[in-house]
């Protein structure tokens, strides 16, 4: 495989390591930047870990609403350099829309669906595209939403599309309160809307956890369901969006605050890019809260 000048820039900007150094790990690995930085942190080349500590796993979260629809689409790169580029920007849009307006179920259907464009089908597109933008990209998620006349869409982009989120309220709530609440989630990653979302088995399973604690802590036998009990608020709080202390108001929880303006969340999603595929050691939650209090 032939080393272009911009494999050994990219490689160069990753890891810190010099030009000779990164030339000979790209040849050494065929091309492949991912065993390259493994190769010159093996070597013990300066810097080289930089690549290697974060995520392989990169690309764009992304929404696009229309109407009473609305689409959260994640598609992965193999680097973050890519992120950057005009070009798939404007795929990521083209992909979106084209799942907003043909309601697939599941990726795979999306894929193989007629695609007005370049390419004959949706995967086609994004192979055309990947060989334009010479990047490995990939169509991992989405979800479709649509809502009634009653309910409002809340969508906020962290970081470019690191994390994307998209929110559901009803009532007579506005845009900026439905954003409100998107940009606490992205922030604080909640898992579910309240505690009657909380299947009865993680309950038990916490119930329990927080009850061989509390012996283990010589608790007396008489008291210890009445200080589970009490644990398991902050168990919720930990989990629940309703529950949370407001990432813009400390004084109140989420739902509480939602109600006051005249709404209820109805559901929501998030995705951050790579999430369950690589592990991270970027703290997203702390960049998010350091921005929504301002």
């Amino acid at each position: 495989m032939a080393i272009s000048a911009k494999m050994v820039k990219e490689l160069r900007e990753s890891t810190g390591a010099g030009m000779m150094d990164c030339k000979k790990a790209l040849t050494e690995t065929n091309g492949d930047m991912e065993k390259a930085v493994d190769y010159l942190r093996e070597k013990g080349v300066a810097k080289a870990a930089k690549k290697a500590d974060r995520v392989a796993a990169e690309g764009l979260a992304h929404i696009v609403t229309e109407g009473n629809k609305a689409v959260l689409v994640e598609i992965n790169s193999e680097t973050d350099f890519v992120s950057k580029n005009e070009n798939f920007v404007n795929m990521v849009e083209q992909v979106a829309r084209h799942i907003l307006n043909n309601n697939p179920a599941t990726v795979e259907e999306a894929l193989s669906q007629s695609f007005d464009g370049d390419g004959d089908t949706l995967q086609g597109y994004i192979t055309n595209q990947i060989a334009k933008i010479g990047e490995k990209l990939s169509l991992r998620r989405f979800a479709v939403v649509e809502s009634n006349e009653n309910e409002v869409f809340g969508s906020y982009i962290h970081m470019g599309g690191r994390i994307g989120v998209l929110a559901v309220l009803s009532g007579s709530v506005d845009e900026q309160v439905a954003k409100d609440v998107a940009m606490h989630v992205a922030a604080i990653n909640p898992k579910y809307v309240s505690r009657d979302s909380v299947s009865e088995e993680e309950v038990n399973h916490e119930r329990e956890v927080l009850k061989q604690q509390a012996l283990n802590e010589g608790k007396p036998e008489k008291i210890v369901e009445k200080m589970v009990e009490g644990r398991l608020g902050k168990f919720f709080e930990d989990i629940c969006l309703n529950e949370q202390p407001f990432v813009k108001d400390g004084d109140q929880k989420v739902g509480k605050y939602v109600a006051s303006k005249g709404g209820e969340i109805k559901t929501f999603y998030r995705y951050e890019v790579g999430e369950g595929m690589e592990k991270r050691q970027e703290n997203f939650a702390e960049e998010v809260m350091s921005q929504v209090k301002k």
